[in-house]
């Protein structure tokens, strides 16, 4: 098994920013596909932003230029950047952990955090 442990969660004011951060513990080789997801109330969840093992990225349309994924090794951690916020940005967000992942996005196992809030309004 591979516990995942999100913080940095909050409220912040339009315009404002946070960091996220997901830290994975327990079973975690073979783990090679990390990511964020968020739902908003009465929507489906959506992926934020994706990084692998060979350090590539993604990230959805509507959060290019603003946030940005990275990672620390050394920690089994995840960070989110989340910079010019927009209240259209509320929403618990969510670590992922796939582990075996082929080019197409299949995973032999994946793994999901308890969630943080984040609401951004004035």
């Amino acid at each position: 098994q591979v516990q995942l442990v999100e913080s940095g969660g909050g409220l912040v004011q339009p315009g404002g920013s946070l960091r996220l951060s997901c830290a994975a513990s327990g079973r975690i080789f073979g783990v090679n596909h990390r990511a964020w997801y968020r739902q908003a109330p009465g929507k489906q969840r959506e992926l934020v932003a994706t990084i692998s093992s060979d350090g590539s990225t993604s990230y959805a349309d509507s959060v290019k230029g603003r946030f940005t994924i990275s990672r620390d090794n050394a920690k089994n951690t995840i960070y989110l950047q989340m910079n010019s916020l927009k209240p259209e940005d509320t929403a618990v967000y969510y670590c992922y952990a796939g582990k075996y992942c082929d080019g197409r996005g299949y995973c032999t196992s994946t793994y999901w955090g308890q969630g943080t809030q984040v609401t951004v309004s004035t």
